[in-house]
């Protein structure tokens, strides 16, 4: 099929994502290596946001290309009640590199659902039913972890199931907790204290947080956010449920990114990088004591594809990659690399507010004059952000925008060239926002 076509034909008989089907106007992929993708007419771009902050060890990597073709020879599917060799060695292989006594892992097919489950099991081992998580999240688009989600996303599909209590972030939108780190930890944490007694702890089952927060600003926790948030929900018996769908395999400079900050949760949640999205794949890892619940009491959910041999052995062979080629340890090294394209972006346009990077999960904020008013509101886009995205495509590189932000998720493959051949794409774009700059 020519381009014009394929999108014809898609636009006709498919649905895409979060969009009025009549605004849709999808680029045509054609094929992928490394950080790049090429349309059918042969126009490379950049991929700066590793599609959805999910190809981490970047696109098409032989490695993974071979494992797939090497397990679908061997055996496509058998219902999860059957062990396979792909199962035992990843399951072997996330005990070894999740940090603490996680040990044992549901298979799901993607983040949403790893979430879904991590709901079940936090009521099933506790015996609570209500659940806390933050305004600033994501947690998928199926209907608990929706209604674990805090942002905007979730509004259509309310009203949704009991039990679902929503709190502020350390860093909330607008009001603020404090000027320094340690203000905002301690201020937030006592006002968490605080709708812990109005909601009763003795009703709680579990506190979701997005160890780094994403498509909301990419927010790392403030100093000491992690350990004082463990030790209050400690003290009532709560699970910590880290959702490293987005933020893990690497993409903050560690492996995890709770790792950066001492703290074990009882529940992770993963998918993403897990196989750098070459299939659909997501799992949920626990404490011993938690698997150790379900030794004698029904591990009451299931699906279809849980354990999909195809999807281990491609996530076997993403994480081999993502250890033997250094990819975290790369993410890490360039993250000071970003940071300093950044800063001259900001130093240079007067549209950019701030930046921001952990790794190489990063995001820059978009300023509407000198006061610092975000260039767009809350749940809204400015005409110049989407302006923005557009130049930057035209250009040669792709990347999300959401609200006042655009976003900064390569893959961890990266080079600092190619970090540098990527920013001064920025560069250039920026005449758009700048443009619409008050003074």
């Amino acid at each position: 099929m020519d381009t014009a076509e394929i999108v014809k034909l898609c636009q006709r008989h498919t649905i895409f994502s979060w969009s009025a089907q009549s605004k849709v106007a999808p680029v045509v992929v054609d094929r992928a290596s490394g950080i790049y993708f090429w349309d059918p007419s042969g126009k490379r771009y950049i991929d700066f946001n590793s599609q959805l902050m999910c190809v981490n060890i970047g696109h098409n990597h032989p490695k993974v290309v071979e494992a797939i073709k090497k397990q679908a020879d061997r055996l496509l599917f058998v219902y999860p009640g059957f062990a396979t060799e792909p199962r035992a060695r990843l399951g072997k292989l996330l005990s070894e590199i999740v940090p603490g006594d996680i040990n044992k892992f549901f298979f799901t097919n993607g983040g949403a659902e790893a979430n879904e489950a991590a709901i079940k099991v936090a009521r099933l081992y506790t015996g609570r039913h209500k659940i806390l998580s933050r305004y600033r999240s994501y947690h998928g688009a199926t209907h608990g972890a929706m209604q674990a989600t805090g942002d905007p996303r979730r509004w259509p599909t309310e009203p949704g199931a009991s039990g679902f209590v929503k709190v502020m972030d350390p860093v909330p939108y607008r009001f603020r907790f404090g000027e320094s780190e340690e203000e905002q930890t301690r201020r937030n944490l006592e006002y968490l204290a605080e709708v812990i007694d109005y909601e009763g702890p003795q009703s709680i089952a579990a506190m979701f947080i997005e160890t780094v927060t994403g498509t909301n600003g990419i927010l790392p926790p403030p100093q000491g956010y992690l350990a004082g948030l463990r030790e209050l929900l400690d003290r009532h018996g709560i699970l910590l449920v880290c959702d490293e769908v987005m933020a893990g395999f690497g993409r903050t400079g560690k492996m995890f990114a709770f790792e950066h900050y001492g703290v074990q949760p009882d529940l992770v949640t993963m998918a993403k990088g897990l196989t750098s999205s070459a299939l659909p794949l997501g799992a949920l890892g626990m404490r011993d004591r938690i698997a150790a619940h379900f030794d004698n009491n029904v591990f009451w959910t299931g699906l279809t594809y849980s354990s999909h041999p195809m999807g281990l052995a491609a996530a076997l062979a993403a994480v081999r990659v993502l250890i033997d080629e250094g990819l975290v340890e790369n993410a890490a090294r360039m993250q000071n690399v970003m940071l300093e394209h950044m800063a001259a972006l900001k130093k240079k346009h007067p549209s950019v507010r701030a930046y921001r990077a952990i790794g190489l999960f990063g995001g820059i904020e978009l300023q509407k004059n000198s006061r610092g008013e975000p260039l767009s509101a809350y749940n809204t886009t400015h005409e110049a952000v989407t302006g923005l995205g557009k130049a930057l495509l035209d250009r040669g590189l792709y990347t999300m925008t959401h609200w006042h932000m655009v976003f900064c998720n390569p893959p961890l493959c990266i080079t600092a060239e190619q970090l540098g051949e990527a920013f001064a794409i920025f560069d250039e774009a920026l005449a758009v926002t700048d443009a619409v700059f008050e003074g």
